[in-house]
């Protein structure tokens, strides 16, 4: 019985959840701190304005005062404004004062650009008052504020906040991610090492009564057939045993072990596939274990035999080298993989057909990039056309020998 594929990827799931919780969670915070602050903000410049205004009235008073007023409280209002930058004009916008405002200037001459130049900016924005002394239209005053370094410092908070957020998001998927991988590693070399051990003992029996019958029966035909398929298992334990362990690359012959595959599956595939060939004259020696590399192209040609549905059709294989690489390429005459699949095809437990575990390409990926440092993917797919899948090896693995 097929095990349905929610199950069996329960765990990738659960991260794609937990990283869409932290997502929204970090979209949440980040709205309800900008909204805070932005709250805060307007809050604060509404009681600046309502100082300078304060202020303003102060500057009113000052210009109006005779001999006879008492300016105690209008220079206590005046002296205590030490964190708002304020300039004030007179009618025709030349600066007659201005506070709290800090100025890189080599000489006076600079120093009034450049508050006249800050002026116009702050009336641009409307950060003005407009104190009038009497009804002419040219007695009066316009003071222009700029938001004290409090409030520029409030409202740039929210960011710094978000930013924190998102760190945190990006380093908590990060760790999930990498607890996924440990996790998924845990799993393959348990799972590999427990497999090669139960296949062990059987293993060992039918080697036993093998050597019984060949002893019993010498001249029985179908002996050597038995033999051949108790030394595939074999090589199935020696596998799954090598792949619970970081197996040891030597240089191999690439044309020998893909000359092993084809000859394994023209044996097992119906007469309708035509196995096809595409080798260099020249045999390409890379490091890898080959016993795992021929694992990667059974899969790869099984998924093709597959994919063309019993129909008849073509599996190449294509070898050949270029830039110091050994690029294979694996291509079928299959019904082809649909273009939302197409990035899913290594991840485990994903499968199209009606019975599979969907771990044979994730296996393959595995032993390629993992095992030989190389390079695995599907180079084209069209519906109903076919698909080609290519490995690429890195430079430093691979020699020519004549």
């Amino acid at each position: 019985m097929r095990i349905p594929l929610f199950y069996r990827m329960q765990w990738t799931d659960r991260i794609r959840q937990v990283k869409i919780i932290l997502v929204v969670a970090a979209i949440v915070i980040a709205v309800l701190s900008l909204w805070a602050s932005n709250l805060l903000t307007k809050d604060l410049a509404r009681q600046e304005r309502a100082k300078m205004e304060v202020w303003a009235e102060a500057m009113r008073a000052l210009s109006q005062a005779d001999e006879n007023t008492d300016l105690a409280l209008v220079l206590k209002v005046i002296n205590e404004n030490n964190t708002i930058p304020v300039v004030v004009l007179d009618y025709q916008g030349n600066v007659t004062d201005y506070r709290n405002v800090k100025i890189n200037a080599k000489n006076q001459e600079d120093s009034l650009k450049y508050v006249s130049s800050m002026a116009k900016r702050l009336k641009s924005n409307k950060q003005i008052i407009k104190i009038n002394f009497s009804e002419s239209p040219q007695d009066y005053i316009e003071v222009c504020y700029d938001d004290s370094l409090m409030l520029k410092r409030l409202a740039l908070y929210p960011y710094v906040q978000l930013g924190v957020v998102m760190l945190f998001v990006v380093v908590a998927i990060f760790a999930l991610l990498t607890s996924k991988r440990a996790e998924q590693n845990k799993v393959w070399v348990g799972l590999s090492k427990e497999t090669a051990h139960q296949l062990g003992t059987p293993i060992s029996s039918l080697m036993a009564w093998t050597t019984i019958l060949k002893e019993t029966y010498p001249d029985d035909d179908l002996l050597p057939e038995m033999d051949k398929d108790v030394k595939r298992l074999q090589l199935i334990a020696d596998r799954f045993s090598k792949i619970g362990s970081l197996p040891e690359p030597v240089p191999t012959s690439l044309n020998e072990v893909l000359d092993h595959v084809i000859d394994y599956m023209d044996k097992r595939t119906s007469k309708k596939i035509q196995m096809i060939k595409i080798f260099p004259e020249q045999d390409i020696i890379v490091k890898l274990n080959a016993s795992l590399f021929e694992w990667v192209f059974e899969n790869l040609c099984k998924n093709a035999v597959d994919a063309m549905g019993g129909e008849a059709g073509t599996i190449t294989l294509k070898v050949e080298t270029y830039n110091q690489q050994a690029i294979i390429e694996v291509s079928d005459t299959g019904k082809g993989i649909k273009r939302k699949d197409l990035r899913n095809v290594f991840r485990p437990g994903f499968t199209t057909k009606s019975r599979g575990w969907g771990l044979g390409l994730s296996l393959a990926k595995r032993i390629v990039e993992e095992y030989h440092n190389g390079k695995i993917y599907v180079k084209s797919s069209e519906l109903g056309k076919g698909t080609t899948f290519r490995i690429e090896l890195k430079t430093d693995e691979i020699q020519q020998k004549a």
